[in-house]
């Protein structure tokens, strides 16, 4: 009886022996199986204390700063669109002014050439006369004679009664100078000096040529004139509204009546 309890106890004491390691080896794999669960669940846990523990990207700054940062980057484009509108600006001021100087460079260049035009025409209106005194041949005693009794003998006693207008005298019949004949050696403009011209006698009237046409005065001239008024004043041949007149620029308003012929 006792070898059997004996036995028993042997066999139960071996049996623990080898059940122990197994159970205890049952564990540490339950415990492998539940370490990474468990990790897992620290990370879920830990997850939001750092969310909360991170700050936001903004948090920290002022609120006025996170405002003033568009504010800061829109002035320099308001700055480049306040220059190119000042430079716009100054080109159209400049596009204005430029033609407005222009013109006054012109005017102001324009004045003195005017001025000297207008003296070399005064200057060529005085000499040409003078020109053409030069350029006539000298008369000879006897040429110079005829010429004085021509026109002294055509002197007026009283202008105002002997003289006549070729309206009083029935109208010009004569002969007709061209026109751009006229513009070219008659007028105001053209005067010239009967010294030294040829010259004629006409039906007891003076006659003379100039440029190809001669010319008969027919009025006698005012006994106010100088009696070398022939020799030394300039006259000019107009085409009044009636006919030709000869004047006087020494005398104006004096108009003596005068025939064309070629």
């Amino acid at each position: 009886m006792k070898t059997t309890v004996a036995i028993s106890s042997a066999v139960l004491t071996l049996m623990l022996g080898i059940a122990a390691p197994a159970f205890a080896q049952d564990d540490k794999q339950d415990e492998k199986k539940d370490q990474p669960r468990q990790q897992q669940k620290a990370n879920d846990q830990a997850k939001p204390a750092q969310q909360q523990a991170q700050p936001p990207q903004n948090q920290g700054k002022h609120p006025q700063q996170n405002q003033q940062q568009p504010r800061a980057q829109q002035q320099p484009q308001n700055q480049g669109k306040r220059q190119q509108a000042q430079e716009l600006q100054k080109q159209n001021q400049n596009q204005q002014q430029q033609p407005a100087q222009q013109q006054q460079q012109q005017q102001n260049q324009s004045k003195p050439q005017q001025a000297q035009q207008q003296q070399r025409q005064n200057q060529n209106q005085n000499q040409q006369p003078q020109q053409a005194q030069q350029q006539q041949p000298q008369r000879t005693q006897e040429q110079q004679r005829v010429e004085q009794s021509a026109f002294q003998s055509h002197r007026a006693q009283d202008w105002q009664s002997d003289h006549r207008s070729w309206q009083q005298r029935g109208g010009y019949n004569g002969y007709r100078i061209p026109d751009d004949r006229y513009r070219g050696y008659f007028g105001p403009q053209h005067a010239f000096r009967i010294y030294g011209l040829p010259f004629t006698v006409d039906g007891g009237f003076p006659r003379f040529e100039y440029q190809g046409y001669w010319i008969t005065l027919l009025d006698p001239w005012p006994d106010s004139w100088s009696s070398d008024w022939y020799d030394v004043d300039d006259v000019y041949v107009n085409y009044d509204s009636d006919g030709y007149y000869m004047y006087n620029r020494r005398y104006p308003g004096v108009a003596i009546a005068i025939s064309i012929s070629g």
